[in-house]
């Protein structure tokens, strides 16, 4: 196997497949990228079986066809040390052999036949949805979905497809956020993306991409990139038990005014007392050590001072997606959930109980 590429192209290809690389056992073949030269293509490849990307580069020359295996982490800070110019990349007897000028560097290769093969299935469904509508919505409950939970189930996004629109849910249990969008010709369904493989979808595509998914699969390829994941195989919660019926308070505030009084008063994962008053909202910092205040003079429709108590990193998640200037702010009593909503993307949240 024999391809001359440009470093900067190899460099941010081989870049974008260490996510998907076993970190924690150097010997696995898994923590190696597969390379294979094909006529004047290179593909590569990258699994920890249960997340893979593969790409093709057709930006090669010199090309002679093979196949090779070398540790990712390994192969990145060779390229990352060499000039910004072409590289000669070639195997020699057991080893793949890097070229510079005057510099070579060998690593060890594995058996490339022993590479596991990234998930094929002819049975997969094609998900109807615009690329940028999907990450758009993805992105705005990022934040919401759990890390390391005993309840594996939560450590992801749930897609419910349901006959007139599509929920993107996610919750830690203190909040929970939801995106919706049309469902123009999707099938009913429910899947659950591990919260890994949302954050690497966001990266990688941009542009228009085809969807594919079946009950423990999906696959998000365009003309030179194929993604793959294993789906978390549980039953998410029943969100939508959690959406109130009914707010005996709604009101429409300022995403900026929110946004500044919050950090004025306090750090970003502090909590914070929010009172809304007749004439006034008065943002309040809980933090024993010290005390802040800040006061905002605003008509609200209320008859009476109500309050919320909450982590100020829920409330800022939540603005930090939106699109509108102005927000809502929904509510029954303090020591319920309220509700927080922009368009097609609302966030439900879990107050602090105050003493007395």
């Amino acid at each position: 196997m024999k391809f001359i590429i440009t470093k900067s192209i190899f460099e941010n290809i081989v870049s974008s497949m260490q996510p998907f690389l076993e970190k924690k056992d150097a010997s696995s073949i898994t923590s190696h990228i597969y390379l294979e030269v094909n006529e004047t293509k290179l593909i590569l490849k990258a699994t920890d079986y249960e997340i893979g990307l593969e790409c093709s580069i057709e930006s090669i020359t010199e090309a002679i066809y093979g196949k090779a295996t070398v540790n990712g982490s390994n192969l990145l800070g060779i390229i990352k040390r060499l000039k910004d110019a072409d590289i000669i990349i070639e195997t020699a007897e057991n080893n793949l052999v890097i070229k510079q000028n005057k510099s070579t560097f060998k690593l060890p290769m594995y058996d490339a036949d022993e590479y596991p093969s990234l998930v094929l299935n002819n049975n997969l469904k094609k998900l109807e949805i615009s690329t940028v509508n999907l990450i758009n919505s993805i992105r705005k409950i990022t934040p919401a979905i759990d890390n390391n939970n005993p309840k594996f189930e939560l450590n992801g996004a749930l897609i419910d497809i349901k006959s007139s629109k599509i929920n993107f849910v996610a919750t830690d249990t203190r909040r929970l956020a939801i995106s919706n969008l049309q469902n123009i010709s999707n099938d009913e369904a429910q899947f659950i993306i591990p919260k890994k493989a949302i954050i690497e979808i966001q990266k990688l595509f941009l542009d228009d991409a085809t969807l594919m998914y079946d009950e423990n699969n999906l696959i998000v390829s365009n003309s030179n990139m194929k993604f793959f994941t294993k789906l978390i195989n549980g039953k998410f919660p029943d969100y939508e038990r959690i959406i109130p019926s009914n707010l005996k308070y709604t009101m429409s505030v300022s995403k900026s005014m929110l946004v500044e009084s919050i950090k004025l008063v306090t750090s970003l994962f502090s909590n914070i007392k929010i009172s809304f008053k007749p004439h006034s909202i008065v943002f309040e910092s809980l933090d024993e050590d010290t005390e802040s205040k800040t006061q905002v003079d605003i008509e609200l429709n209320i008859d009476q001072e109500f309050y919320l108590a909450v982590n100020a990193k829920y409330m800022l998640d939540f603005l930090s997606q939106t699109n509108n200037e102005n927000v809502k702010i929904g509510f029954n009593e303090s020591n319920l959930p309220f509700y927080l909503e922009d368009e097609k993307f609302f966030t439900i949240v879990m107050p602090i109980v105050l003493e007395k």
